[in-house]
């Protein structure tokens, strides 16, 4: 699950032309499209249940940061996956909003008697996009040397092991792949089958050469990055934009046979900031907004009933926004020093501090400023709009000021006489606060948390920073005090969160790739997420869950905010839109069923 993201770009006038012409040939049927009907299908291909469309156009959708990079398996923000997800397949396709696991690259799988082997018999004839055929020797490289491989630092690995134990993927002969589970992993298919696949004949020598990150980076030629989904890269402008085309070697089609994609490209075009995405959209020049944030709601309503676009109301967003403190104890490694001030690592890791901290963060006040009063308060991990898994037996965090400073007072923080906090040692309650420029409601609810704690006493600067330079420091040099981000929506399923609870996981928020856990609770929670996975029983999941919640709700060690209403709004003849809260996605999840309606 990731994140959300910001960007700046300048679009020379001759670009920004070539794409809104481009956007107009709608009507038009494509010639790509009838030169991959001519291609061989695969033995049989996957059939679409969606309303058959009909070939051409460019669909542009407008986003605030460049990828990072376009390899689907150390990929690890939305800036990159957005892309990314158009472009590769996995064994089984998860239609979104009813989570139904169908076939994909797979077109049947068994799954024997002791619920841990499962056995995957993949469509003959599907090639990649370079047009090299498609096989189980793909599927074993994409586990066994790429996913499973220790010199390969990826986020994928941490929802496939089981008490430190890999999954064992062999090939039984060209077509067929069985897997076996170490124990019973109750979401196996929903996961694991929608993993990305990865071509081994282009990427094993870069695996063997210990550059398998690089391969399929930024800089390389459109060319050399081969993939099975349902667009392929034709060209990227840093700073500019990303322009899918048209996979003619794409596996699927729709109910009268014609092969999918519908759209002829995608492009992707960088703005500087949401402000700019809504205005792109509402000025006609691009064609799909997956996030209409809750206080632009009444403009685009007014808007949209001219009837160019439609405007669609997801309920309440999945998404969260957390406030988290780094919890890092480790030393950098060239310099020796500690990642952390360990004044500052003293307070934060402290669950009274984060408690106190939690107390004083005004929610209703950014619901009401930053959401324009569409949203709700949020004090949990699970999203109170997930009725299968939510727990609402947790301690939650009402605005209590007074609360606040007595807890803090109970660890030695407080007012020293001037009006400022200071702990026991004299040292001023001071730090950083980060979050990515050019996300308004992120901003906004910076700036009403900075006056919360400012009443506190507490001094905090803001700080915004472009997303990808604040997720290096997230993910990569760990320079930060506390930070402001959050976790897109996914699958209604704990194993989408193990990347970020497990102690050891790539994603671990405040303390990232611990070798072991660094709390009793930590390690209570990595027992729980363990064991939640190895059973089918519901009821015993839930259970564990519902500990899990419980401890993240005591320990705050990221304190959830608010959580805001889920608007998006897409061109009136765009046609087979199906919009989910359970995606990143919420409205090109299917892009590749979309197409324009002819007049």
């Amino acid at each position: 699950m990731k994140r959300f993201q910001t960007f700046r770009i300048i679009i020379t006038g001759f670009i920004l032309a070539g794409m809104l012409s481009a956007c107009g040939n709608k009507d038009g049927a494509s010639s790509s499209g009838k030169s991959a009907d001519k291609r061989p299908l695969p033995e049989p291909p996957a059939v679409s249940q969606c309303e058959p469309g009909v070939y051409g156009g460019r669909c542009v959708i407008a986003t605030f940061a460049d990828p990072k990079t376009f390899n689907p398996i150390t990929a690890n923000e939305t800036s990159s996956t957005d892309i990314i997800q158009r472009m590769f397949s996995g064994l089984v396709i998860v239609d979104s909003p009813t989570q139904e696991v169908l076939p994909g690259l797979a077109e049947s799988w068994e799954i024997g008697p002791d619920n841990k082997t499962y056995t995957f018999h993949l469509r003959k004839g599907v090639r990649w996009s370079d047009g090299k055929p498609l096989n189980a020797d793909d599927v074993v490289f994409t586990w066994n040397d790429v996913i499973y491989n220790p010199d390969i630092i990826n986020v994928t690995a941490d929802q496939f092991r089981l008490d430190g134990k890999n999954f064992t993927v062999t090939k039984v002969d060209d077509y067929t792949v069985k897997v076996v589970t170490p124990e019973i992993y109750a979401p196996f298919l929903l996961f694991f089958g929608a993993v990305p696949i990865v071509p081994k004949h282009v990427l094993a020598p870069a695996v063997a050469a210990k550059q398998f990150p690089a391969a399929y980076g930024v800089n390389a030629q459109p060319d050399n990055i081969v993939s099975c989904g349902p667009f392929r890269l034709k060209q990227y402008k840093p700073g500019q934009f990303t322009l899918l085309e048209r996979n003619p070697e794409y596996w699927r089609v729709d109910k009268k046979g014609q092969r999918l994609p519908y759209f002829d490209n995608v492009i992707y075009t960088v703005v500087p900031d949401m402000s700019a995405i809504s205005l792109r959209f509402l000025k006609g020049e691009a064609d799909l907004q997956e996030i209409v944030r809750p206080e632009e709601y009444d403009k685009f309503k007014e808007e949209s009933a001219k009837g160019r676009f439609q405007l669609l109301d997801l309920g309440l967003a999945s998404e969260q926004d957390n406030l988290i403190f780094n919890e890092n104890t480790n030393t950098n490694s060239k310099t020796g020093k500690p990642i952390v001030d360990p004044v500052k690592l003293k307070w934060f890791r402290n669950t009274k501090f984060r408690q106190a901290i939690s107390y004083a963060i005004d929610r209703e006040a950014i619901v009401k400023v930053a959401l324009g009063g569409r949203g709700a308060p949020r004090y949990g991990f699970a999203t109170v709009q997930d009725k299968k898994w939510y727990n609402d037996d947790i301690m939650k965090y009402p605005y209590d000021p007074a609360k606040a400073r007595a807890l803090l007072a109970e660890i030695g923080i407080k007012d020293r006489g001037d009006g400022t906090l200071a702990d026991a040692e004299g040292h001023p309650i001071a730090f950083v606060m980060n979050t990515n420029a050019g996300n308004d409601r992120r901003q906004k609810s910076a700036v009403i948390i900075q006056e919360d704690l400012k009443r506190l006493g507490i001094q905090l600067t803001f700080q915004p920073l472009e997303f990808n330079l604040l997720i290096d420091k997230f993910t990569v040099s760990y320079d930060y005090d506390c930070i402001l981000l959050g976790w897109a929506g996914g699958p209604a399923d704990p194993v989408y969160a193990m990347n970020i609870l497990k102690s050891d996981a790539f994603s671990h928020e405040w303390f990232p790739k611990q070798k072991k856990p660094s709390t009793e609770w930590e390690a209570r929670i990595d027992f729980l997420m363990n064991a939640q996975l190895k059973t089918l029983d519901q009821t015993e999941r839930k259970k564990y869950y519902d500990e899990v919640q419980a401890i993240l709700a005591e320990q705050m060690p990221m304190i959830p905010t608010v959580s805001m209403q889920a608007y998006c709004a897409a061109r009136s003849d765009i046609k087979n839109i199906r919009g989910t809260t359970l995606d990143p996605n919420r409205l090109t999840w299917n892009l590749e069923e979309l197409y324009y309606q002819k007049k």
